[in-house]
């Protein structure tokens, strides 16, 4: 029973993490009309570093203890996977729909899946790659895919999920040793390092308003951060790898209500398909505990 509260436990605080990155996918495609994909990295980046500094600060000897790791090396690779992963995207999304992009990194399940077992050590069971096939399934019948699915765009949101996948594998190792909050201090860290070499290259001037959003999509950032370690430290990689395409749930709502993206019957006929197939997988594990 306490193996499928946690099964339970994970999958929610997996759907929270995905709903407050498709809001900050939404935040950095409206913000691309002015800046690069890249700058958003970095502001991103900065404002996650700078809230878990200053957490840390505030209470007496943390900042100590949030930096005392041990396996240094992992942290900060794992940063720059997060770095690599949001650039493709965000870049990606100058030029796709929200929906679209957000489809396409859907590769990142299966890629989990498959690179679980090898990598992990779980055990992958067949009806664990079902239910993920199944939902790429809906995945394609969200995007209808033709030729044009294989521009550059979409390349970089495919590169995107293969990134995303070893992020959250990463996730996953570091979640059974490292705290919480130590494993999101480095994260920014990476990522703010990795990000401040390109930025430079691509830097336009910032607002005010264009500050005010990268402060709120970086306290977003936190909190998907926190809640994709809690999830991984609840339970198995390849189990929660299906509801991941929650995401893509909370990306066609956010393109209707920022960008008037109205869903048609395929998004939300490929949508059904998504949800069952994490909806499955939570099915046989109760029935195994």
């Amino acid at each position: 029973m306490t193996s499928l509260r946690h099964a339970y436990s994970g999958a929610l605080f997996l759907v929270t993490s995905n709903g407050l990155t498709a809001t900050v996918d939404a935040a950095a495609k409206y913000m691309s009309t002015n800046l690069h994909g890249l700058q958003i990295v970095w502001g991103y980046s900065l404002v996650i570093t700078v809230l878990a500094l200053g957490y840390a600060a505030v209470r007496p000897g943390s900042l100590r203890r949030a930096l005392a790791t041990r396996r240094p090396v992992l942290q900060l690779g794992r940063g720059a996977m997060l770095f690599i992963t949001i650039s493709a995207l965000f870049v990606a999304l100058a030029y796709m729909p929200l929906a679209d992009a957000i489809a396409i990194s859907f590769a990142a399940p299966l890629f989990i899946t498959l690179l679980a077992s090898p990598l992990l050590s779980e055990r992958v069971g067949a009806h664990r790659i079902g239910a993920v096939v199944a939902g790429l399934a809906g995945v394609a019948i969200v995007m209808r895919p033709g030729p044009g699915v294989f521009e550059w765009a979409a390349l970089l949101a495919l590169a995107s999920a293969l990134f995303f996948a070893f992020f959250q594998l990463a996730t996953r190792v570091l979640a059974a040793t490292e705290p919480p909050f130590t494993t999101l201090l480095y994260t920014g860290i990476g990522a703010l390092v990795c990000s401040s070499f390109t930025v430079p290259f691509f830097w336009a001037p910032i607002s005010a308003f264009e500050l005010a959003v990268f402060a709120v999509i970086g306290g977003l950032g936190v909190g998907a951060h926190v809640c994709m370690i809690r999830a991984y430290a609840s339970t198995q990689a390849s189990f929660l790898a299906p509801f991941n395409y929650a995401k893509l749930l909370w990306a066609v709502a956010l393109g209707y209500l920022v960008f008037g993206d109205v869903p048609q019957p395929h998004v939300i006929a490929g949508s059904v398909v998504i949800v069952a197939s994490g909806l499955y997988v939570l099915y046989r594990e109760r029935g195994r505990s």
